[in-house]
């Protein structure tokens, strides 16, 4: 099966670099811009300013040969386990999982926060939260 991904937009971030972006968006990660392709505007319909997003990102920085991993916060009491166990940006398919606020709509551009995507991080997908679905 060949499977085909095409981005709709890119992450433009103040984060530049993998050391300096917390690990999960909660821990202080900052407001980011979403910059989509003109091509899926008409697909923004619906969307305001306070809804709750889940975005889809391609980690475009990660490694994708590895399948075991130490969990990040580890104090040296956690082994090291299956990759499919963790939320290591170092996968098979390296798709991040971003759960954020829309702030603003300004043509092409959404500003949402918080998200510790870095700058240039290419966005693949937007979805509302789901409240009775995903909590």
């Amino acid at each position: 099966m060949d499977l085909q991904l095409h981005p709709i937009g890119v992450v433009r971030s103040e984060l530049k670099q993998r050391e300096n972006a917390p690990h999960q968006g909660f821990l202080g990660a900052p407001e980011a811009w979403l910059e989509l392709d003109d091509s899926v505007l008409s697909g923004l319909d619906g969307l305001a300013a306070g809804m709750e997003l889940i975005l889809l990102t391609w980690l475009h920085l990660s490694r994708r040969d590895q399948l075991r991993a130490t969990p990040r916060r580890s104090d040296g009491s956690r082994k090291e386990t299956g990759v499919f166990s963790t939320r290591s940006p170092e996968r098979p398919n390296p798709i991040g999982l971003h759960r954020v606020e829309l702030l603003k709509i300004s043509g092409n551009r959404l500003k949402v926060a918080p998200l510790e995507a870095l700058d240039g991080t290419p966005l693949l997908d937007i979805k509302p939260l789901l409240k009775q679905v995903d909590g």
